[in-house]
């Protein structure tokens, strides 16, 4: 099947605890309408519920990432209908498992969004990551203006939002928006989730849920406490789930398979 007639809709494919979500709407290069966005978010649900589902790549059909809203949709929205449109992409941002990216073409838009809402991206040869908003003569939306500058910093994310500024695949790793570039981006996106996929899917969750605490105690809101306390804040965010750990099956088991092989040495 080729990618031009590729259905439309939001496809899941798991396998080995990795969820793999495509965007599929090939002639329109993915753009978000209302249906698209609801199934997004459906098959994130999906995947937060399944047991068998460690952790999420989101990629889109080529060759395309996804190039946004679609125009119609967004035109005719007014708060109710953006939300409606942002449904898929905050379903990503707000997903308690780890995602990554597979992004393989355009991300335009809502669909920089879409991107920015994972925790790690990766990118192909022909990624793209576009903006668009005041070229379209629209405000930012989605909470992009706060994403992208927690993603890249202040200076690279005005450039892109304020002055167009069009980051190519190799562009986007040197500024920290991609982690690294491959030629098939989607398969590397599954090897890199190996790891959460090996491990156990609670202590998978609670970590996710620890970085994300963790991770506010860099806000500006922390200057002027010192990295002892915000050291001690980190530890303690830690330090419960971490002894839940210690006492579960999982943790003995590969402890006793650890030590078994370090005596066969």
């Amino acid at each position: 099947m080729t990618a031009a007639s590729s259905p439309v809709g939001v496809w899941t494919n798991v396998a080995d605890r990795v969820a793999v979500i495509t965007v599929s709407d090939p002639d329109r290069r993915n753009a978000l309408t209302l249906p698209l966005s609801e199934a997004l978010a459906t098959a994130v649900a999906d995947c937060q519920s399944n047991q068998d589902v460690h952790a999420v790549v989101i990629t889109g059909a080529p060759p395309a990432f996804c190039a946004g809203a679609d125009l119609t949709a967004l035109g005719a929205a007014k708060e109710e209908g953006l939300r409606r449109i942002y449904a898929g992409f905050l379903a990503v941002a707000n997903c308690t498992l780890p995602t990554v990216a597979a992004v393989n073409g355009a991300a335009v838009g809502a669909g920089l969004n879409l991107a920015l809402a994972t925790d790690v991206r990766l990118v192909g040869p022909k990624a793209r990551f576009d903006a668009r908003f005041l070229q379209l003569g629209l405000h930012p939306g989605g909470g992009m203006t706060w994403m992208l500058q927690r993603a890249i910093g202040p200076s690279a994310a005005r450039a892109s939002v304020l002055f167009g500024q069009i980051f190519d695949a190799d562009a986007a790793v040197a500024n920290g928006l991609a982690l690294a570039k491959h030629d098939d981006v989607v398969s590397a996106a599954v090897r890199l989730c190996a790891a959460p996929a090996a491990a156990p899917r609670e202590l998978v969750l609670a970590t996710k849920a620890s970085m994300r605490s963790t991770a506010s105690l860099g806000h500006p809101a922390a200057r002027g406490t010192s990295d002892i306390d915000l050291h001690a804040a980190a530890l303690t965010t830690e330090l419960t789930p971490q002894v839940a750990s210690m006492a579960s099956p999982e943790f003995a088991a590969r402890l006793e398979a650890m030590r078994a092989k370090i005596s066969t040495r």
